[in-house]
């Protein structure tokens, strides 16, 4: 397993090289109680990491939900574990992405649609089946002055990562085919 300083796009300038921010893995499951616990439970076992409720925005009468009420489930991983859990994501869905799932900010997001699907994982009828969601942050270094709470700067476009410079990040730092 490559190390997280190791998956790095290099460029001319060093300011200019691209890496994981972080990972960020939701399993949304639309009600509470024991359903979400088995989400949260899940999340925990694949991941290593202690997942967050995330909460309803709004009420919603005819699914019956609402507002404040959690309805899923989530991580952020960085550095190696958000690595290793890429790794094992991507070879659930074949190491291929649709060129519509990157944004213009350097995001990419794909789904899994069960989590037996991921390497290693297998089936456990008290838990279920469970699909996910994964969205994945690039990064360039100095971004995070634009970000933070105190001291919040300005940050030149140059060091936002572009659609393009995401799509050969994946191609050739994690051999990812983009469809």
């Amino acid at each position: 397993m490559p190390n997280w300083r190791e998956l790095v796009l290099v460029k001319e300038h060093p300011m200019q090289r691209i890496f994981i921010e972080k990972v960020v893995v939701n399993i949304g499951v639309g009600t509470g109680g024991e359903k979400l616990e088995k989400a949260a439970s899940l999340l925990k076992e694949l991941t290593g990491a202690e997942p967050s409720k995330r909460r309803a925005k709004r009420t919603i009468k005819d699914f019956g939900i609402k507002k404040g009420e959690p309805i899923g489930v989530a991580v952020t991983l960085r550095r190696d574990k958000a690595v290793e859990f890429l790794m094992r994501a991507l070879q659930a869905i074949n190491n291929r992405i649709k060129r519509s799932s990157f944004d213009n900010r350097g995001n990419v997001c794909f789904g899994i649609k069960e989590h037996i699907l991921l390497p290693g994982v297998k089936y456990d009828p008290a838990v279920g089946i469970w699909g996910m969601d994964v969205c994945v942050k690039l990064a360039k270094p100095g971004l995070r002055v634009q970000l933070r709470r105190r001291r919040r700067g300005k940050v030149g476009k140059r060091q936002l990562v572009t659609r393009e410079e995401a799509i050969e990040f994946f191609q050739k730092v994690l051999g990812v085919q983009v469809d």
